[in-house]
């Protein structure tokens, strides 16, 4: 019942966000289309598939053509005089018998290493027990699970990693926009101290004071250009694109908070989603089949049949050549230092290593979980005090404006109203932005 509740509670805040954000989630999909680096695991994948196949393989017949042809000159000779041996008693029962029945023998002098000598043979081979193919073939199942498991946990990264670039962005644009308000603001007030200078009303210092301050935010304005320069080429990289292409800006972004759900709701989803839960199981059940195929080794034979058939012999002829070998084999490794043992222990170790990594990932994703929502919750609260701040600097800035143009106030209390405004915008909207960051954050470690 838990998990229900939590798939529909997800359901139902994944919906909410989406209708937010349609065109986030378009370049969400357009990134997991065409990312390099999910496009390289997908070729993993199929490279894993290949090796099930190729474990498969040995379960059918090995049957091989391999010809073979000989020529040797030199080497070790056998020699053997029975020419020096029988002939003479040959030669005695001939006189005996006064027959020709026994014929002299020449001494044996042949060279070992073959001369004009060929053996061309089929050969099969078929395992009747081997317990390691079918451990191997599960072994690989599991190796291609865990690859799975990686292409999730890269889906996963990118995902949150565009959304995450995503709302930079905004956050440069809407910098931009406050800085070209202030500008118009600052422009005015020059305009207006240049009318003041000329009916002599202020000084010279105060119309160079107002341009220099125009000046000040131009360099701002073309650090907060450089920097949504680089968000967009940021963005773009992640969704494999031209650098320099244009991006559409959801601007109702700002205009709303997103959902938040009690903290109880994002750890229990960290436990239920996290891709580094996939991978750390995945690594133990690859450890249990490979620690399975070793135990198998250590205790049980393979056994396998085969046959060998084909021509043999000098010159390459197959008259009266023909042979056929069959084969009943065993292969039973019975001592080696103990090395299968060892091996044995060598894997269960490393899966009690894995379950000692996966209760410090418990521990370590609990953590992140609250560290984000305090954090989340701390930008929300944040938010209605910067639109206090926003509210009093609009209204000193206001006041002091028009004190100046009565002349009751001096251009550094105008300059310094406006300057206020300007970093109480800056804080508002940095805060907005920074809610859907650290919102995105919170999804990301509690595996939304």
């Amino acid at each position: 019942m838990k998990k229900l509740y939590l798939i529909l509670m997800l359901s139902f805040f994944g919906q909410k966000v989406d209708a937010q954000s349609n065109i986030l989630q378009t370049y969400i999909n357009q990134g997991l289309e065409s990312n390099l680096s999910l496009k390289q695991e997908n070729l993993e994948l199929q490279k894993a598939l290949k090796s099930i196949d190729i474990a498969k393989s040995n379960l059918f017949p090995k049957i091989s053509f391999s010809p073979t042809y000989s020529l040797a000159a030199g080497g070790r000779r056998l020699e053997f005089p029975i020419g020096d041996l029988l002939n003479p008693v040959y030669s005695t029962l001939n006189k005996l018998t006064n027959t020709n029945n026994f014929p002299q023998v020449e001494n044996v002098n042949q060279q070992l290493a073959p001369n004009n000598f060929h053996d061309t043979k089929f050969a099969v081979q078929y395992p009747i027990f081997n317990p390691d193919i079918k451990n191997n073939i599960a072994l690989q199942k599991e190796i291609l699970q865990s690859e799975y498991a990686k292409k999730r946990f890269l889906e996963y990264e990118l995902r949150h990693n565009i959304e995450h670039a995503y709302y930079q962005y905004l956050q440069s644009l809407e910098a931009i926009k406050i800085y070209g308000n202030s500008k118009s603001v600052l422009q005015d007030l020059n305009v207006l101290n240049q009318k003041l200078l000329a009916n002599h009303v202020i000084l010279k210092d105060v119309v160079l004071t107002s341009e220099y301050e125009l000046e000040k935010l131009e360099q701002q304005i073309i650090e907060a250009k450089k920097n949504n320069d680089l968000a967009k080429a940021y963005f773009n990289f992640l969704i494999n694109r031209s650098l320099e292409e244009p991006i559409l800006a959801d601007t109702s972004l700002i205009q709303s908070l997103p959902i938040v759900s009690d903290l109880g709701f994002y750890s229990q989803a960290s436990f239920s989603n996290r891709p580094e839960f996939d991978q750390i199981n995945s690594g133990k059940r690859i450890n249990q089949s490979l620690l399975n195929l070793q135990e198998k080794n250590a205790k049980l034979p393979q056994v396998f049949i085969g046959a060998n058939t084909g021509f043999q012999g000098f010159g390459y002829s197959f008259s009266n050549q023909a042979y056929l070998v069959a084969q009943l084999g065993l292969t039973w490794d019975l001592f080696h230092g103990y090395e299968k043992k060892h091996k044995i222990e060598q894997t269960k170790i490393s899966t009690e290593i894995l379950n000692v990594k996966l209760e410090e990932v418990k521990s370590q994703m609990q953590l992140q979980v609250v560290q984000k929502y305090k954090e989340l919750q701390a930008s929300i609260s944040n938010l209605t005090s910067a639109k206090g701040g926003i509210e009093k600097t609009q209204k000193i800035f206001d006041l002091v404006s028009s004190r100046y143009k009565n002349g009751n106030a001096i251009f550094m209390e105008v300059s310094k109203a406006q300057n206020d405004l300007l970093i109480a915008q800056l804080t508002e909207s940095l805060i907005k932005y920074d809610i859907w960051v650290k919102y995105a954050d919170l999804k990301k470690v509690s595996g939304i």
